[in-house]
């Protein structure tokens, strides 16, 4: 009886010890990292690419294979097309693309981008669309940074060049983006919209097509939320838009629309100016 406690005593001593044993800290090599190698990056990204030209039933010049392949080709390692937000759980997010063509023929395509931060792990998209995604400004950057951008490409028979890339001043809560007309001066401007969780609302950048469209866009943000609101306006009559800054006053039961402040461009300083006075004034 001795003996087997004894054999026992032994086997737990053994069995403890083991599972104790301190494991050895391997380091971490990060350029052997996806997320941190251009190399795999790209490989990643040349597998699926392939993938999707043996799944595509039909093709076309330009078609978002096109532009996903040209994008990875010519732009800085890290950078991805990205899709909207889808609308119902039911819906597939769509590539941020608009297909437009002029009264000349000739062919452009407008496209939503997302860079990585030099020096950072690579972005994922899926980290940048979507309303959850617009309390990225307050995360660490663990995951990377992004830098949107609005692009424009042109197509010329089946090849894609790049004509402006207009940087989005916001990382993440990506929503769509639509090609309006603006009435007042007719014209054409693209409005790329992102959720804003922490106001609960919407901000949308807009980029207005002033001297045409193969030159660099006009920026001018308007938001919509429960107590903050800016609106496009034709205040001065001029080829740019100008703006009204809505003023709320939040009361314990229920939220005021008090008055409404009137912006416009002045060209010279690149900045909006109050109408109240130049004291106060918006980048865009």
């Amino acid at each position: 009886m001795i003996k087997v406690l004894l054999i026992l005593l032994t086997l737990h001593i053994f069995l403890f010890s083991c599972g104790t044993e301190k494991k050895e800290s391997i380091p971490v090599n990060y350029q052997e990292r996806v997320e941190y190698s251009s190399e795999k990056d790209a490989a990643i990204q040349s597998y699926n690419l392939e993938r999707l030209k043996r799944e595509s039933i039909a093709r076309f010049p330009c078609d978002t294979i096109s532009v996903i392949e040209y994008v990875m080709n010519n732009f800085p390692a890290g950078t991805y097309l990205l899709r909207s937000d889808k609308s119902s759980i039911y819906e597939i997010p769509q590539p941020a693309l608009i297909y437009y063509e002029n009264k000349n023929g000739e062919k452009y395509i407008f496209a939503m981008i997302a860079r990585s931060r030099a020096g950072e792990r690579f972005i994922e998209p899926s980290n940048i669309v979507g309303y959850d995604q617009s309390f990225i400004d307050l995360d660490s950057t663990k995951l990377g940074t992004p830098f949107i951008y609005l692009v424009l490409f042109e197509c010329k028979g089946n090849q894609l060049f790049t004509i402006w890339e207009a940087p989005v001043p916001s990382h993440g809560g990506f929503n769509k983006f639509h090609l309006r007309n603006w009435a007042p001066k007719g014209l054409s401007y693209i409005e790329v919209n992102f959720y804003y969780g922490q106001g609960i609302g919407n901000i949308s950048y807009n980029y207005f097509m002033i001297d045409g469209i193969r030159n660099q866009p006009h920026l001018l943000m308007t938001y919509d939320g429960i107590d903050f609101r800016r609106t496009l306006a034709n205040i001065n009559d001029d080829k740019f838009p100008d703006f009204y800054e809505h003023i709320f006053y939040n009361m314990p039961d229920r939220v005021i629309h008090k008055d409404s402040v009137a912006f416009v461009y002045n060209p010279k300083d690149s900045l909006y100016y109050s109408k109240e006075g130049k004291n106060i004034s918006r980048r865009y």
